[in-house]
């Protein structure tokens, strides 16, 4: 086994390596002066089981480049197996076509990737479970759940809080973290006029004297986990926290994060964190999934079922 990082999230790429007792192994990826990107692998890769960890998030296009030549070049060194390690998945909300003459990007990236070299993704939280199918290689999707669960029981100890999807879109990801907690259920339907922009309209089950969690994947802009904060605590919810897996937090949503009514935000570095995002410490928390994408690592090296990391 051999584990390479580009340049979007080196300090998670050290820790997953860290928690397999190992080195990252030695790769240069630069850019020219015109920014053409070269890479070259500095050690043998004949015949290794390598794994490549980039997140594809801003600026995504770079990232994901990075990623697609990366690929290329294991590829023609001859590696027995690549693997893309990619625990945010960029152009994941572009699934389907929302009208007439869009594009379905979330495919042409799949496709990019699997042409490159990839031999099998694993990745965590997909926006929809579907893009998956976009793959004609093996796609391990994991579940930023466990981190989750682990972390609200702690921070949650003596009470028993309410897990609530702040849009219909969602309710399968809240379910499921609701039967591992063993809490109730909300759901707010939400009315998007715009891309960007939401409003939220009903809220369906009693949130009255709640421990409100949020439970979301991406929290891009913030303005949908705002609103839906603002919509709980005037239905009577005693705190409202939330938690995303991957904090693109792009333009002013810190700011907005912190003038919400929201308790804490907690995300994952699946995205390297901004300077701006930890210094909005302890509003904004980040939990590490450096060892969920280790033992996933591991597991496929030793080619054992990663279904129990679910």
């Amino acid at each position: 086994m051999k584990i390479f990082s580009g340049n979007s999230n080196r300090p998670l790429a050290e820790a997953i390596a860290k928690h397999l007792d190992r080195e990252l192994s030695k790769c240069v990826v630069k850019r020219f002066a015109d920014n053409e990107i070269f890479v070259e692998i500095e050690e043998t890769v004949r015949g290794e089981d390598v794994y490549i960890i980039q997140p594809t998030s801003t600026p995504v296009n770079d990232h994901l480049m990075e990623l697609l030549i990366m690929l290329d070049t294991f590829r023609r060194s001859s590696a027995q197996r690549i693997t893309a390690v990619i625990p945010y998945f960029g152009y994941a909300r572009q699934d389907r076509r929302t009208a007439p003459r869009t594009p379905v990007s979330a495919k042409l990236v799949a496709d990019l990737i699997a042409h490159a070299g990839a031999d099998r993704v694993l990745t965590m939280d997909l926006h929809a479970g579907q893009i998956q199918g976009f793959f004609n290689i093996p796609v391990d999707n994991l579940m930023g759940a466990p981190v989750f669960c682990n972390d609200i029981k702690f921070n949650c100890r003596d009470k028993k809080p309410m897990v609530v999807s702040p849009d219909v879109g969602g309710v399968v990801r809240a379910r499921a973290l609701a039967k591992r907690l063993n809490a109730e259920l909300a759901i707010i339907d939400k009315r998007r006029e715009r891309a960007g922009v939401s409003e939220v309209m009903n809220i369906i089950g009693d949130v009255k004297d709640q421990d409100c969690i949020l439970i979301d994947d991406i929290v891009d802009s913030a303005g949908t986990l705002c609103n839906a904060a603002k919509a709980l605590m005037n239905a009577g919810a005693s705190s409202v926290q939330a938690y995303c897996s991957h904090g693109v937090l792009s333009g002013e949503a810190v700011e907005r994060v912190q003038a919400s009514p929201l308790k804490s935000l907690v995300i994952t570095n699946s995205i390297q964190p901004t300077e701006k995002v930890l210094a909005a410490a302890p509003k904004i928390r980040v939990l590490s999934i450096a060892d969920l994408f280790g033992e996933g690592i591991l597991r496929i090296n030793e080619e054992r079922s990663i279904a129990s990391l679910f």
